[in-house]
């Protein structure tokens, strides 16, 4: 289907972009990489009638260290991601998220913060920024303010974004030398959403777990950390027995939609199994 009829604007500088989506109100929305927003459009879900397209905002791209943080610029896309040394080094469970995100094509073309300020549940990025405890900087017409991603997501597609604001940078802070990591994913086919995918960080001490976030996808409304689970492990050898019980702690807050990828117990279930595959990744990791 073709989208419907829309004016087309490329501001260059971030306090242009605001201007333009707060004068034009609800009829516009921001354009980063489109794979939500034009596929939405095509299908007539989504008509805005103003496109302000961030692409000609060259202070939104770039990934840089500020001290203790990472900070990513908003239209950084995956690819860039994948072929950062910064991300590589400081963050190796992004780059490795990154991979697993559609197939090449897309994540040239794909955003980071399109990922993350979309709303969207089946996005891979919004759950491990809330296990990274990442924090994304909103500029709009009140001026910049920074929100922890733990409080940006409000429902499915509902965001703590106000009118005329966009997402400008993400900032990380960098992990502990020595860190595990694992994002696990399963979905149907390439270029799928996740059925379930479980993000892990952890660091070891003495063979037990030191320290633990756990971030789940698509299996919620809004992305979960599952504080429950992550504790379960804590000072634990990660046992068969507190594997399991840190999964069943990350299903017991699980609540999927039934669809094509599978039953709401199913997805449950396998939500599950991912925990326990991406916790005893990380562990394997660590030191």
């Amino acid at each position: 289907m073709i989208p419907g009829p829309f004016s087309y604007h490329r501001p260059v500088t971030v306090a242009d972009a605001v201007k333009l989506l707060s004068t034009l109100g609800d009829e516009a929305r921001p354009l980063a990489g489109g794979h939500s927003l034009v596929p939405m459009m095509k299908l007539r879900l989504a008509t805005p009638e103003h496109l302000v397209d961030l692409h000609g905002i060259a202070g939104l791209k770039g990934i840089r260290r500020d001290g203790n943080k990472v900070v990513i610029g908003a239209m950084t896309t995956q690819h860039d991601l994948l072929a950062s040394d910064e991300i590589a080094k400081s963050l190796p469970i992004l780059h490795e998220t990154a991979l697993l995100i559609a197939d090449p094509q897309v994540r040239y073309m794909g955003t980071i913060g399109g990922n993350v300020a979309n709303g969207d549940p089946g996005n891979d990025m919004p759950a491990l920024m809330l296990t990274l405890g990442a924090s994304y900087r909103l500029e709009g017409p009140g001026g910049a303010r920074e929100v922890a991603a733990t409080e940006f997501y409000q429902g499915a597609y509902f965001t703590a974004l106000e009118p005329g604001e966009i997402l400008t940078a993400i900032s990380i802070p960098a992990p502990a030398n020595g860190h595990g990591y694992a994002y696990e994913k399963l979905k149907r086919k390439i270029g799928d959403y996740a059925t379930a995918a479980a993000a892990v960080m952890l660091t070891m001490s003495g063979g037990k777990v030191a320290s633990c976030a756990i971030g789940l996808t698509n299996l919620h409304e809004t992305p979960l950390l599952a504080v429950d689970a992550a504790k379960a492990v804590i000072g634990t050898s990660l046992d068969p027995a507190t594997l399991k019980k840190a999964a069943a702690a990350a299903e017991a807050i699980m609540s999927p939609a039934a669809d094509a990828r599978g039953p709401i117990e199913y997805r449950k279930h396998v939500g599950g199994i991912m925990v326990t595959r991406a916790l005893t990744r990380a562990a394997s990791r660590a030191g």
